[in-house]
């Protein structure tokens, strides 16, 4: 009989340690460590298939790059346009994507969705989690008559897994969720760091060798992490990650980490009784439609990946009733918010030392993009003077220390989308104008260099 070996792992980044350890050396963590009983083999063996695995006779010598011959990934095109675009224009043969989310906010159901409406392929559903009765309830509830060959299957032991994968040959595999997996190679329970890791390396040579793209649906920690060994967003090639606010009907698909395409694309879903319908303009459902100008609420121009697209920027300035001014900020870095106050204070003469100021990005979706700087600054001085901006006006402009506005990248298509919305006025920075052919746009071109001009065209 083979001897057993206990070993320590930390649960934050997978470090293996003979002995417990207060502190984690890799990552610096304390307390992450656990012990796991791990019994090694004493062959090379198993691999996905076993003995049978095209990886232990193959040998690989070294190549020049001139003598690489390169053929383009095929990519197999699903109805589903988000993901598409998230993935980088389809779904790549062999590659291995791992998505995560909080509980409830639609994994399952985005993945079940996928495994009915591609058409003419085979697909294996695994799942660890439900019974073939509660996947048959959402199946019929998302999609009645199933495109594509939808097999179910309910297990969480990988052995038994790829038998039915040998017998089935299924083109799309989809398992969900990593987590509850479990491998007859280690001896510890489904879920911990050592099981999450040989499961995903088992996968991930299945799907290399036999070109087949494989999905897993990951946990996510309380802090926001995916569950499991930080090494494990390093095997896959593409890591997803499922957002949004659950009292919100509307998901984001983000991409985190994209071997095949740009990794600051994502994709918007609505979630509605039938399943995830796809969002295509995401600027109509993030612009409220309001019959009247509002003070503090301005309209900035973002992009996301190559998506141009017009978001709500709300800010709401008043005297602090308390001696410490409150700042909060959803959907934007507090700590740039904080900037833009000390510019506004510092360049432009206004005192908002002693008011409160709260800022919310509209839609429950969060923007890194600086070029809504300008917008947030006209919405915090709109709502400070309770002087509403024209909703007819967008900002799209970052803005720096000393005031002045800075110029952002891809102003083409941010103007673009603002004149297909039907804007009449856009400011961007003066230093845009190089480059820029302003005839061809219908919409008014405000070209501004400093804060301070900016108010005086907006606000006389």
């Amino acid at each position: 009989m083979a001897k057993t070996k206990s070993s320590y792992f930390c649960q934050s980044c997978g470090y293996e340690s003979p002995k417990w350890l207060g502190k984690c050396p890799a990552c610096q963590q304390w307390n992450t460590f656990v012990e796991e009983v791990v019994e090694k083999k004493s062959s090379g063996v198993p691999d996905w298939k076993s003995a049978g695995s095209t990886s232990l006779s193959r040998v690989n010598k070294p190549s020049k790059v001139q003598e690489i011959v390169y053929t383009e990934e095929h990519r197999l095109v699903t109805p589903d346009k988000e993901l598409n675009r998230v993935l980088g224009g389809g779904i790549v043969g062999g590659s291995l994507v791992l998505i995560g989310g909080e509980p409830g906010i639609g994994k399952s159901t985005l993945m079940l969705q996928l495994a009915l409406i591609v058409p003419n392929l085979k697909v294996l559903y695994v799942s660890g989690e439900e019974s073939e009765q509660q996947i048959k309830l959402r199946a019929e509830r998302i999609l009645s008559k199933p495109v594509s060959d939808c097999y179910i299957l309910t297990e969480t032991s990988t052995q038994n897994i790829f038998k039915q994968i040998e017998l089935l040959e299924p083109n799309l595999v989809i398992i969900d969720s990593i987590q509850t997996l479990h491998s007859s190679h280690i001896e510890s329970t489904p879920g911990s760091v050592s099981q999450v890791r040989e499961c995903t390396a088992e996968l991930l040579r299945f799907a290399k060798e036999s070109s087949t793209p494989v999905f897993l649906i990951g946990h996510i920690t309380k802090d926001g992490m995916i569950a499991g060994p930080k090494i494990l967003e390093h095997m896959v090639d593409t890591v997803l990650q499922f957002e949004g606010d659950r009292h919100h009907v509307y998901r984001i698909l983000r991409a985190i980490k994209n071997r095949f395409g740009s990794a600051s694309e994502l994709g918007i879903y609505e979630m509605e009784g039938t399943g995830l319908r796809e969002v295509s303009n995401p600027s109509e459902i993030l612009l409220s439609q309001r019959e009247e100008p509002l003070s503090g609420v301005t309209i900035s121009a973002t992009m996301e990946g190559m998506r141009p697209m017009l978001i709500e920027t709300q800010a709401l300035v008043s005297t602090s009733p308390y001696g410490t001014p409150q700042r909060s900020a959803t959907g934007f870095d507090t700590r740039r918010m904080n900037m833009l106050l000390a510019v506004l204070e510092k360049r432009c003469g206004f005192k908002l030392g002693a008011k409160d100021v709260f800022l919310n990005i509209a839609g429950g979706i969060r923007v890194e993009d600086p070029s809504i700087d300008l917008g947030l600054v006209a919405a915090i001085i709109s709502s400070h003077e309770d002087i509403p901006v024209s909703y007819k006006v967008c900002f799209a402009a970052e803005v720096g220390l000393s005031g002045e506005i800075r110029a952002v990248t891809r102003i083409e298509q941010r103007i673009a989308e603002a004149q297909k919305l039907g804007f009449e006025q856009i400011f961007i920075s003066k230093y845009n104008k190089k480059g820029l052919d302003i005839s061809k746009f219908n919409i008014e071109i405000k070209t501004v260099a400093k804060v301070e001009e900016m108010f005086s065209l907006l606000f006389g």
